[in-house]
Formats: C-alpha cells, sequence, structure tokens
C-alpha cells in the first residue's frame, strides 16, 4: 500500500492580499517559508521515499524545503497544479463572488480527471512506498474527492502546509 501526504503550499504573497492565482508560479512569503521549515522540522526524522511537488514555484520553494534533511530531490508534476481559474487569474477574491465564470476556467470535470491521473500517477510510480506532495488548494480538495468518492463541496478547506494522509 502507498501512503499519500498530500500537502498544501506555505502561504503565499497572493494568498495574503486574497488575489486568484491558480497556476502563475506564486511567492510564498515570510511567513510561508516558516511554514514549510515547520513541517520539515516535523517530518526530518520521518521516513519518505520521495518528495513530488507542483510545477509552480511556491509548491516547489515549500516541497525544497521540507525535502532537505531527507537528501531527496523533488519531482514535479503538473498534474498537481491549481486549478486554471483563466479570466479570474490575478484578480481580487472578494469581487468575484457574484461574477458570471468566464469560459476558459478550467472545469470541474477536468480538474477531477487530473486529480484522478495525479493518484494513478503515484500507485504506479510509488507502489508500497510513502509519498509526500505538496499542492494547491482547489487541486488537493479535488485529488480528496476522487480518494473518497465526494462532492468537492464536502471536502474541508486544507490551510496553508496542512498535511493529510491518504492510504492508496
Amino acid at each position: 500500500m502507498t501512503t499519500l501526504y498530500l500537502m498544501r503550499h506555505g502561504e503565499t504573497v497572493d494568498n495574503v492580499n486574497q488575489i486568484m492565482q491558480g497556476q502563475t508560479q506564486g511567492e510564498l512569503t515570510a511567513n510561508g517559508f516558516r511554514q514549510a521549515a515547520q513541517v520539515s522540522e516535523e517530518w526530518k526524522d520521518r521516513h519518505l521515499d520521495a518528495i513530488v511537488a507542483s510545477d509552480l514555484k511556491r509548491a516547489i520553494d515549500t516541497a525544497t524545503v521540507i525535502a532537505a534533511p531527507h537528501h531527496l530531490d523533488v519531482i514535479t508534476t503538473p498534474l498537481l497544479r491549481e486549478r486554471d481559474w483563466g479570466g479570474f487569474t490575478g484578480r481580487y477574491i472578494p469581487e468575484l463572488k457574484h461574477e458570471v465564470w468566464p469560459d476558459d476556467i478550467e472545469s470541474l470535470e477536468d480538474l477531477l480527471s487530473r486529480a484522478g491521473a495525479f493518484l494513478d500517477y503515484v500507485r504506479d510510480t510509488f507502489p508500497g512506498k510513502e509519498v509526500l506532495a505538496v499542492g494547491h488548494g482547489i487541486i488537493n480538495k479535488a485529488i480528496q474527492a476522487v480518494y473518497y468518492g465526494k462532492a468537492m463541496n464536502e471536502i474541508q478547506r486544507m490551510m496553508n502546509a496542512e498535511v493529510r494522509e491518504l492510504k492508496l
């Protein structure tokens, strides 16, 4: 059985400013780096076979801090990228509440398909291993929705640097 530790990246500048990041690279705040360092410290003596991250900078930076004491390279995959928010990307989130969604937002079906593909990737690539994967709020929610067979709105939001365990 593969154990997947699913983590959300550390706090970013856009998280603090309530900006829809989507698939932009993002920059960790000083607090975001502290969050990553805290997880790294808590997990330094825990066995990990692999550390996987979204190919976006904010996830890679978080994963790199955690990988250091394990002497592991960070493996990146676009399967873990955040949802593509299309025309909402870069906008102030509170202003989007009553807006009509633009056609260029990644569909829920495509997001859930990508989440399922990520779970398959982890199962196939790391059978019987312990894997920490650093992703983003919405893709992590989609991964858990697929894993548990639930609707996205039934999955509790992950906080920055939060880790959840899934047995694959």
